[in-house]
């Protein structure tokens, strides 16, 4: 399982900065902008988190070929980059078995 920890590790972040954006997104801004008529927020954060989306897909995307996930937890991720709030729950339950599997695996070869 060469390069797991490092993908596991950049598909964390990223998943941490999607779904923070994603909050401010849905939670600030939309309400910002139908609410106040102040689309400034959606304006700025919006393509921010659209670059960052896909970003993370690719990290997701990595994840799953080094670790050898199947279709539907690859699925499962690219969906929690959609969803407010899905993505902390995704990211935390794809670490806990990406490690069980790294430490079933025993130590790397040397």
């Amino acid at each position: 399982m060469s390069g797991v920890p490092g993908a596991l590790r950049r598909y964390r972040i990223m998943a941490y900065i999607v779904g923070v954006f994603l909050l401010v997104l849905v939670c600030v801004g939309i309400p910002l902008q139908y609410g106040a008529g102040k689309p400034a927020v959606v304006q700025i954060v919006g393509p921010i988190h659209g670059f960052l989306y896909i970003v993370y897909l690719l990290s997701a995307v990595d994840l799953a070929r080094r670790a050898r996930l199947t279709l539907l937890q690859l699925a499962l991720m690219v969906g929690a980059g959609f969803i407010p709030l899905l993505a902390f729950f995704i990211e935390h339950w794809v670490t806990r078995q990406v490690t069980a599997e790294l430490a079933a695996a025993g130590p790397p070869p040397t």
